[in-house]
């Protein structure tokens, strides 16, 4: 069973405690720096100051990317799909002309 840690991360100017294993805590500390630089960046391209606009604007910013990854992922899937199915057929079309 992995042990749980108490940990504090900072998103926003704001502390956040929150409960983690060992194997996500990096992730998550990660993930939090991420949206750190996002937010300053934000902050000073638009001299947004509003907490609550600046993670909105994160959030959607990331969903876009989330939503656009798994376009590619999919487009990605269905054109390697394509590739094995036709080496299957000429594989299978080979050995059958035997």
């Amino acid at each position: 069973m992995k042990q749980s840690l108490s940990i504090k991360l900072k998103l926003a100017d704001r502390d956040y405690p929150m409960q983690t294993d060992s194997d996500t805590e990096s992730r998550l500390r990660m993930a939090a720096k991420m949206i750190n630089e996002k937010v300053k960046a934000y902050r000073k391209e638009f001299g947004i100051d509003n907490r609550q606009d600046l993670l909105a604007m994160v959030a959607l910013d990331y969903a876009v990317e989330s939503l656009t990854l798994n376009e590619e992922s999919e487009d990605m899937d269905s054109l390697v799909t394509k590739k094995i199915d036709f080496w299957s057929s000429l594989i299978d079309s080979t050995l059958n002309s035997d």
